[in-house]
């Protein structure tokens, strides 16, 4: 169990902890605003890990490229796969077909879920009554807005929300592969955005479409996704776990789907429909159940 916290790291993991929440959620309210100025989601994508992999770059190296300080390619891949380039692909491809409100709630919610399977399959964490009743209610979050765009955006919506789906299972495995093999979260990042650098070459194909957007547009991108969603909310995350103990630390990412309507909707003028609302409040709640024993 976590030892309580002195009241001067509280404050400050509570600080940490909201950050990281507002910075993921920023990034979903940002690749939201670059899918809709015409921005190619493979350059938002390489916008959310270039630039982090360019910074960490000496990082890497001064391990050693041979074992990747002890690490190995093989870990090093499994982790650049599922929390990497193509994770980021799967959640900005999703608002081609989905508003804003499907992915920031979707991805959080299954990543949840999925990673409290994985936690109890891999790991054999145990699994109380209270964490499978939290399960269930995100399931019937989830089903809610997955029944929207059934409803009104047809094969389209549905292809929309599987990819966010499939985006928060590679997350749920990212965090379940971190957690087994004991990597410190900053050296994860590190490896993933650094490995990603070889979806460079994707830019040779989106060349047109990174010209044809502002140049105020492309400096957001890479801000928010490389600078903020990406290093800034890992640190802070790592932070809260230091200042606040594991146990309290998860529940902050909660914070990301209201957060990212909040933002959505003060920032794009995006108006969460009553089904986005429901199944926000009915995931929420089931989230915060899954974090307790």
């Amino acid at each position: 169990m976590d030892r309580a916290p002195s009241p001067r790291s509280a404050a400050l993991g509570l600080l940490c902890g909201i950050g990281a929440a507002f910075f993921w959620a920023l990034g979903f309210v940002a690749a939201r605003q670059g899918i809709e100025a015409g921005l190619s989601p493979f350059v938002i994508a390489l916008d959310r890990f270039v630039w982090p992999g360019l910074a960490l770059l000496p990082v890497v190296a001064a391990d050693g490229f041979r074992d990747l300080g002890g690490l190995g390619w093989r870990r090093a891949t499994a982790l650049a796969l599922f929390g990497g380039l193509p994770l980021a692909l799967l959640a900005y491809v999703g608002y081609v077909f989905v508003p804003l409100g499907h992915g920031g709630v979707i991805q959080p919610s299954c990543a949840a879920l999925g990673g409290l399977i994985l936690a109890r399959l891999v790991l054999k964490e145990p699994l109380p009554p209270r964490r499978i009743a939290g399960a269930l209610l995100i399931v019937v979050g989830l089903a809610v807005i997955g029944s929207e765009a059934l409803r009104t955006m047809g094969a389209q919506g549905v292809l929309g929300d599987l990819l966010f789906v499939l985006a928060g299972c590679f997350f749920a495995t990212f965090g379940i592969l971190v957690r087994r093999w004991q990597i410190a979260p900053l050296r994860a990042a590190a490896i993933t955005s650094v490995l990603s650098l070889a979806g460079l070459p994707i830019l040779l194909f989106s060349w047109d479409n990174l010209l044809a957007s502002s140049f105020l547009e492309n400096l957001m991108q890479a801000v928010v996704q490389g600078a903020l969603t990406g290093a800034g909310a890992t640190y802070l995350f790592a932070r809260t776990v230091v200042l606040l103990g594991a146990g309290r630390a998860v529940l902050f990412p909660s914070l990301v789907p209201p957060f990212t309507l909040l933002v959505g909707f003060l920032a794009l003028g995006e108006v969460p429909s009553v089904s986005q609302l429901i199944g926000l409040v009915v995931v929420v709640v089931g989230f915060q159940l899954t974090q307790k024993g």
